[in-house]
């Protein structure tokens, strides 16, 4: 079994919510500069197909998002291997000191 110790746990937590609270900052501000630009290149996409320019298939196009969040689901759900359980326990002060920096990081951004 593995010693751990609170200032240890203390330290694994602190470092993890600071990485978190920088990457969720950072991945808000990132997915609002995506969300932009695919907002413009639709609107842009609407237009030239309303000029007669381009055509645009649109069920060929949120079809393949359909089947990107079918992949992620899929890979999501899969079986894990046995040993799981004792990999997410060592990694568990670091995982909830990001997962709290990462969202308080995100509301922040």
């Amino acid at each position: 079994m593995v010693d751990i110790g609170l200032q240890q746990i203390g330290l694994e937590l602190g470092s993890g919510a600071v990485i978190g609270g920088l990457i969720g900052f950072a991945a808000k501000k990132v997915a609002k500069i995506i969300a932009v630009l695919v907002g413009v290149e639709l609107a842009l996409f609407k237009f030239l197909e309303s000029q007669g320019i381009l055509v645009v298939d649109w069920e060929r196009l949120s079809a393949g998002l359909v089947n990107a969040s079918n992949a992620a689901t899929d890979a999501a759900t899969g079986s894990q291997p046995p040993g799981i359980v004792v990999s997410l326990l060592s990694v568990v002060p670091v995982s909830a000191g990001f997962a709290g920096g990462f969202l308080v990081g995100f509301k922040k951004g």
